[in-house]
C-alpha cells in the first residue's frame, strides 16, 4: 500500500478536529471546543477584572454578539467573505468565513451590569469587572 493510499484512510488532523467538535458538543461550545472560525482569545485576571481579548479580523460590530451568563463569557458572531469579482474566482481560499462562537469560563462572577466591550483594529476586548460580593476584604483583628 503506498503512502497516499494510507492517507485516503487515516489522517490525524481530521481526527483532531472530529474530537475538537465532539469535546465541543461536551462542554456546549458552539463550532467545537476552538473550531478554525472560532476566534483565538487571551484571558487575563487580576483581583478587580478579568480582560478578555478575541481576534476578530474583517468582522463588524453589527455582526458580533457577547454575552454573560453566571460565570460564562459567550462571543458569537459572523464572519463574511467577499465573492471574487465577475468572472473570476478564487486561486487560494484560507480565510474561513461563516458564523462562529466561543465560550470562555471566568475564574470568578462578575458584575454583569458593569462589562463593557470594544471592537479596535479586529480586536474585540470585554472588560469583566469582579462582583463586590466575591472580592477579597480585608479583617481588622481587634484586641480581645
Amino acid at each position: 500500500m503506498s503512502w497516499r493510499g494510507f492517507d485516503e484512510f487515516w489522517d490525524p488532523w481530521r481526527e483532531f478536529a472530529r474530537v475538537e467538535r465532539d469535546m465541543g458538543r461536551l462542554f456546549g461550545v458552539p463550532g467545537g471546543v476552538r473550531s478554525g472560525s472560532a476566534p483565538a482569545v487571551n484571558v487575563r485576571a487580576d483581583h478587580d477584572k478579568v480582560t478578555v481579548t478575541a481576534e476578530l479580523p474583517g468582522v463588524s460590530l453589527e455582526d458580533v454578539d457577547v454575552s454573560v451568563v453566571g460565570r460564562r463569557l459567550t462571543i458569537r458572531g459572523e464572519r463574511r467573505t467577499s465573492e471574487p469579482a465577475a468572472g473570476g474566482r478564487y486561486h487560494r481560499r484560507e480565510r474561513e468565513s461563516g458564523r462562529f462562537g466561543r465560550a470562555v469560563n471566568l475564574p470568578y462572577p462578575v458584575e454583569v451590569g458593569a462589562v463593557t466591550a470594544g471592537l479596535k483594529d479586529g480586536v474585540l476586548t470585554v472588560t469583566l469587572p469582579r462582583a463586590q460580593a466575591d472580592r477579597p476584604r480585608k479583617i481588622t483583628v481587634q484586641a480581645a
